[in-house]
């Protein structure tokens, strides 16, 4: 990640940095084509750097696919990305996350989403001219990914919280026991369409146990959710933070017991 750009950027930011990064529409193609875009915006639809499970851990589509997909939307590895979706950020993040875990730095979620956007700023339906380069995603040593396993060491480790980002009826019919519960949707404002007042954010986390400092464990059920969580704890300064790609998909295939209730 940029030191110098905050992984969660405001429109504000976009508008005056527009001329020298990349922005990523990952909403379906009609929705990009018919409703309009940022303008300069590709389209990379959510589909597309969405896997099977057979590429790579969980739904990651696989080093190979993804670092095919920004070469061919002009992308370079070391240009800035910005993406954003019209889901308050929550398809965007995956983006965004599936870059970062496959070694690209610089890229950013769009606070708030395409509606947040065509508020207050230009809008457009015509496609940008952009060449095709050579782009070889790497995979970091460092991912912040962690497996089945490593979840089951974190419910007993005393320095880590486990936190469940769905719904609260998909957390009360089952859970990880140990778990945490904090739907994603929690950190958003409703009228920004954004990340919430930082302070309340903070007041909220703390509440339900979840402070920086501390080491985090995020799951949901196909690692979708979590990556909203993800870039929103980062954005606050949380430091340790880590991912369970496979999440629920992943835990119930091996046969992992869930407990019900609050």
């Amino acid at each position: 990640m940029s030191d110098a750009v905050p992984v969660v950027v405001n429109a504000g930011w976009l508008e005056r940095n527009a001329e020298r990064v990349h922005v990523v529409d990952v909403r379906d193609s009609w929705e990009y084509e018919g409703i309009g875009h940022v303008p300069g915006a590709v389209s990379i639809p959510f589909d597309a750097f969405r896997g099977s499970g057979e590429e790579d851990e969980g739904m990651l589509p696989g080093a190979d696919r993804f670092g095919r997909l920004l070469g061919e939307a002009g992308i370079a590895p070391a240009d800035p990305i910005v993406a954003y979706d019209d889901e308050h950020g929550v398809f965007a993040a995956r983006f965004v996350v599936t870059a970062l875990l496959y070694g690209h730095d610089d890229v950013h979620l769009l606070d708030g989403d395409y509606s947040a956007w065509s508020r207050d700023h230009e809008t457009t339906t015509g496609v940008p001219d952009f060449d095709p380069v050579e782009y070889e995603a790497t995979i970091p040593p460092d991912r912040p990914l962690i497996d089945a396993e490593g979840v089951q060491a974190a419910v007993s480790d005393p320095d880590a919280v486990l936190v469940d980002t769905r719904t609260q009826e998909e957390f009360r019919a089952g859970h990880i026991e140990g778990a945490v519960h904090l739907d994603w949707r929690e950190l958003v404002d409703p009228d920004t369409r954004g990340l919430g007042d930082r302070e309340e954010l903070l007041d909220l986390l703390s509440d339900r146990g979840i402070v920086p400092g501390d080491r985090v464990v995020l799951y949901c059920n196909t690692a979708r959710r979590i990556s909203h969580t993800f870039l929103a704890l980062l954005h606050l300064g949380f430091t340790d933070v880590d991912f369970y790609e496979g999440s629920l998909t992943d835990w119930e295939a091996r046969g992992l017991e869930l407990v019900s209730g609050e």
